[in-house]
C-alpha cells in the first residue's frame, strides 16, 4: 500500500508541474499499454540542460523498458526540444537506475552529498549527464 500511495503522490507531481511548465511527461508504452513515465525536469535555459527521469510500474523492471525508452527520450532532447546536456541523477544505492544511465553511456559527474531526501532521509546521489556532442558520436 505504501508504494501505491508514493507512486500516486508522484504522478500528481508529474501532472502539476506540466501544468506550470516546469517539465514535459511522456507516457511510456509497453505491448500496449503505459507502464511509466520518462519526463525533462528543471529546464535551464543558461546551458541549455535539462534533469530527466524515468519511473516504471514495479511489475515491468526488470524487462529493459526503461533503457529503451530513454534512447527516445534522448533523441526528442537533443533533437527536438534542441538541449546540449541531459542529467540523471540518482541515488546511490539505486544500483537499477545507476546501471540505466551507465548503459546509456551518461558520464558519471560525480557525487552529491545528502542531494535527495527519501522516506529514510537523505541519501548521496549520483550525477551523470550526456553532452549532445557525446550523444552524436
Amino acid at each position: 500500500m505504501q508504494e501505491e500511495r508514493e507512486e500516486l503522490d508522484f504522478l500528481r507531481e508529474c501532472n502539476l508541474n506540466a501544468g506550470e511548465g516546469k517539465s514535459l511527461n511522456l507516457v511510456i508504452r509497453f505491448n500496449g499499454r503505459s507502464v511509466g513515465i520518462n519526463s525533462f525536469n528543471e529546464f535551464g535555459p543558461l546551458d541549455h540542460s535539462s534533469e530527466i527521469g524515468y519511473w516504471l510500474n514495479t511489475a515491468d523492471t526488470g524487462k529493459g523498458i526503461v533503457s529503451q525508452a530513454l534512447q527516445g527520450l534522448m533523441t526528442v532532447g537533443f533533437q527536438e526540444l534542441g538541449l546540449n546536456k541531459l542529467i540523471i541523477r540518482a541515488a546511490v544505492a539505486n544500483d537499477p537506475s545507476n546501471s540505466v544511465a551507465k548503459r546509456a553511456g551518461f558520464h558519471l559527474d560525480g557525487v552529491e552529498r545528502e542531494g535527495i531526501r527519501l522516506d529514510d532521509g537523505f541519501v548521496d546521489v549520483n550525477q551523470w549527464s550526456m553532452l549532445r556532442s557525446e550523444w552524436q558520436q
